[in-house]
């Protein structure tokens, strides 16, 4: 069931009355004898606090099976009518006080709470907690609420064999007559309740330490026993390594906790959780099978966005979450910082361009956009605001700032910032005014102009050609910003000139001339480059300095669409690729030139993360904005065609042979192809250099069943080869896959009424429910879909509803009657989180249609 929900508000009353001095908790994981509980643990907490004004009455959030008591400063409290939504009432506050609260809390599967996950390969039990936003309540009774911050000592009755893991180091351990094991821990940091962490269970451990001028720290890498064979821990070190040299010379803070310890654990839901000192992980990150080095990249970079966490959100931390966005933002911006500068992806910005500015364009252009500082007046608006506003968008707008202030103000700024506020909560005035007294600048503009507005300004070029080739004249052009108000923004911005090589680069295109400047207002000239060469390609956000959409004009358009293979350097031919791709879904290119394009440059594409985000990107324009006549008769057959050569062609074992193959696989195959394939899988006609390992087997197998080339035994006998949870999960999204209405009326049924399997397990049927070459299966399910969604939303917790609601909104069903019944429904009462994910799915038929409109013009 949903989570009891807290308004800011709420969280402000109670806040100014309370300060919590510490807390003292004990769990029991245990079965009584020694071996782990299964469905409930005993949970004992011990808070101390303290009241401005006695007298007065608050409460403490609990969310449990039962409370068994709550003695309040000695007295009993009455817990006969406890109700989760309400917490425990605390009556008649002392100046000082002591809570002891002893309850039956909830081991969950939903990735909330403390996850419980039993393993398919030795059934060892493991443990994690997840409590961000507000789930800390669910472990032990608490004020869950970010500015409530207190120090915390954890006390865990468990299994002899299992390793236990917390924020702090380990203090003793002591052996129990009954087969079981007391760890106790030190007294942690002072943090919030989202950050506390517990991590038990019979964990494969690897150690090592970091030491430079300003500490040692000890370091921990964790995953399950049964993917240790798997763990690449020496990588990984490195990289946590350069992390902290990196961020201990930019921040000027030593890392503020007294260990480092990362967990790779299952079934978790999001990428990863920086509790402090005890940063969780999905463990898809340990690689069973071989990946490209872009996953190895981004594996990289939400380490080192958990790492950017310690100081900022975890040391400082945002007082409510309206201020969401400062923690992520700045996470996502100094990783990508760090990636560049200290470790081997060096062309980290090229995938920051590609990967998250496309998430945040994409977001912007949604009805629910708002506002980078959002107002957040309650738990439930949170919940649906991780999203590439509050990351990606955030981020973007964070680097174009630094290219405003210059990089040695920034981080001169955030010494300030967490000189003056460590250890306690902050807001977006506080860290404004830390770079102001940095760089001696008022950014109270800017504060307005990109933290409080929406939408995206287009930047494009207006310039006049001489007769001798050169710019007679040169300015930048912006238009208001939408959605939104149409505000005019200020944007550091550099104007590249690219233009045909010379010598060494004859043949290529690179670039000749750039310029620096700010751009405000409707038009800004620009003349630096007046008498420069007009070259081939103008780029106007050239380095992606600003947030933008960048705008070609018709010669550089041109050069983009017969040339973008000859672009040398990565980021400008990314910002082209961008560019395209932005046209195609507003549509002013067409889809089926956008696939073109695509099957005709990707070969030169270096960055193998840009190589699988541009063959994704023409499947979406094939699947969603491509005319569907072209597409069934002509788009999915040439570009299949064009895979496959590309994959014969690429170099054996190569990275961009296996991203040829894994993109073939997710495609609408002709008998051919599905031979191929087939051939790849037994062996019989292999393709040389490719390694067809445990997950890639799956891939294919997943390709065959959804074309009805393979079936239930298959499946069946694929799932004995790998009976792991991963196995598992391929199996489920294998079976959903099939091209039945019998596999399509049992996914469903699953992923929408079956509330006891986990998220991982749902998220699966809810990925192979729907497949590009199966949308005559799914006719029925549009009707049905809002006939069940409010249902589901009231009766799973947030992280539960979401992926179904996201997941199983009709995309496939590209047609008006699917925007007439979102319309339908959006007249109704719902709750505000639940229209708003209702509302960016119907956006984004709106948008399809669009497209496939124009792509069918003649």
């Amino acid at each position: 069931m949903p989570a009891p929900n807290l308004t800011r508000d709420e969280a402000k009353q109670r806040s100014g009355l309370l300060d919590v001095a510490s807390y003292d908790i004990v769990l029991d994981l245990t079965d009584g004898h020694g071996g782990p509980g299964e469905k409930t643990f005993l949970s004992t907490t011990t808070v101390r606090f303290s009241a401005t004004r006695p007298g007065e009455s608050s409460w403490i959030d609990l969310v449990a099976e039962g409370v068994r008591s709550a003695v309040l400063n000695g007295t009993e409290l009455d817990v006969s009518t406890y109700v989760e939504d309400k917490g425990i009432a605390l009556p008649e506050l002392a100046a000082d006080n002591e809570l002891v609260v002893t309850a039956d809390c909830r081991y969950m599967n939903t990735g909330e709470g403390l996850h419980r996950f039993v393993d398919p390969v030795d059934n060892g039990v493991y443990l994690y907690t997840q409590f961000e936003t507000a789930d800390a309540k669910r472990m032990f009774a608490c004020f869950d609420q970010p500015d409530l911050k207190s120090v915390y000592q954890l006390t865990v009755h468990a299994p002899r064999d299992w390793k236990i893991v917390s924020n702090a180091l380990v203090e003793t351990e002591k052996d129990t007559p009954d087969g079981a094991r007391v760890t106790n821990f030190a007294v942690s940091e002072r943090i919030s309740t989202y950050l506390v962490a517990l991590i038990a269970g019979p964990y494969a451990e690897w150690r090592d330490e970091f030491s430079d001028a300003h500490r040692t720290i000890p370091l921990g890498i964790y995953c399950r026993a049964s993917l240790a064979e798997h763990m690449d821990a020496d990588r990984l070190f490195v990289e946590t390594k350069q992390g902290f040299g990196f961020f201990h010379e930019k921040f000027g803070t030593p890392y503020p906790f007294s260990k480092y310890d990362q967990l790779f654990v299952p079934e978790f839901n999001a990428g990863a959780m920086e509790n402090a000192g005890a940063v969780t992980f999905l463990e898809d990150y340990v690689f069973r099978s071989r990946v490209t080095r872009y996953a190895y990249e981004r594996r990289a970079e939400t380490l080192l966005h958990e790492m950017a966490h310690m100081w900022f959100g975890d040391l400082v931390t945002m007082r409510w979450w309206d201020d969401l966005w400062l923690n992520e933002s700045f996470a996502t911006f100094a990783s990508v910082f760090a990636q560049a500068e200290a470790t081997e992806y060096k062309n980290a910005w090229t995938s920051f361009a590609n990967i998250e500015k496309s998430w945040a364009y994409r977001q912007d252009q949604l009805p629910s956009t708002h506002p980078i500082a959002a107002d957040i007046v309650d738990l439930h608006a949170v919940e649906v605001n991780f999203d590439g506003i509050t990351y990606a968008k955030g981020a973007s707008v964070l680097k174009q700032l630094v290219a405003y202030v210059g990089i040695e103000h920034f981080l001169d700024g955030l010494k300030v910032y967490f000189g003056k506020h460590a250890w306690g909560n902050a807001t977006l005035a506080d860290l404004l005014a830390a770079l102001e007294e940095a760089s001696g600048r008022d950014l109270s503009w800017w504060s307005a102009q990109w933290l409080e507005t929406t939408g995206l300004n287009s930047l494009s070029p207006r310039y006049e050609v001489a007769a001798d080739g050169t710019f007679a004249s040169f300015a930048v052009v912006q238009t208001g910003a939408k959605p939104g108000a149409g505000e005019l923004r200020t944007h550091r911005v550099a104007v590249g000139v690219y233009d045909d090589g010379i010598g060494a680069g004859a043949g290529k295109v690179v670039r000749t001339e750039r310029v620096e400047l700010d751009v405000s207002g409707d038009r800004t000239e620009v003349p630096a480059l007046v008498g420069k060469p007009a070259g081939k390609l103008v780029l106007v956000n050239d380095d992606d300095l600003t947030y933008c959409t960048m705008r070609l004009d018709p010669a550089s358009l041109t050069t983009l669409i017969d040339r973008i293979a000859d672009i040398v350097e990565p980021l400008p031919r990314t910002l082209c690729w961008s560019a395209a791709w932005e046209m195609t879904r507003e549509a002013e290119l067409k889809a089926r030139d956008f696939v073109t394009l695509v099957a005709r440059g990707i070969h030169a594409e270096s960055e193998v993360g840009v190589v699988q985000r541009l063959l994704l990107q023409a499947q979406t324009a094939l699947n969603s904005y491509a005319d569907q006549k072209w597409a069934a008769e002509q788009g999915w057959s040439a570009l299949t065609a064009r895979l496959l050569e590309l994959a014969r062609g690429a170099e054996a074992g190569s990275d961009h042979q296996l991203a040829f193959v894994n993109s073939l696989a997710g495609g609408v195959l002709d008998e051919a192809t599905l031979g191929v394939v087939a051939g790849w899988l037994d062996g019989s006609t292999p393709l040389p250099g490719l390694t067809v390992d445990t997950d890639l087997r799956w891939r294919l197998l997943q390709a065959l069943v959804a074309h009805g080339k393979a079936g239930t035994a298959d499946i069946a006998a694929e799932l004995a080869k790998d009976d792991t949870a991963a196995g598992r999960r391929h199996a489920e999204r294998c079976r959903a896959l099939q091209p039945t209405a019998e596999a399509k009326a049992d996914a469903w049924q699953r992923a929408v009424y079956d509330d006891e399997i986990p998220n991982a397990v749902s998220d699966a049927l809810i990925s192979g429910f729907s497949h590009p070459g199966q949308k005559q299966l799914l006719g029925s399910y549009v009707g049905r879909y809002f006939e069940v969604i409010d249902e589901v939303w009231t009766r799973r917790s947030s992280e539960r509803a979401q992926p179904t609601v996201i997941g199983l909104y009709p995309s496939w069903a590209v047609e008006p009657a699917t925007v007439a019944a979102s319309d339908e429904w959006l007249k109704g009462e719902h709750p505000a989180a639940l229209r708003r994910l209702v509302s960016e799915g119907r956006a984004g038929i709106v948008r399809a249609l669009a497209a496939r409109e124009f792509d069918s013009q003649v």
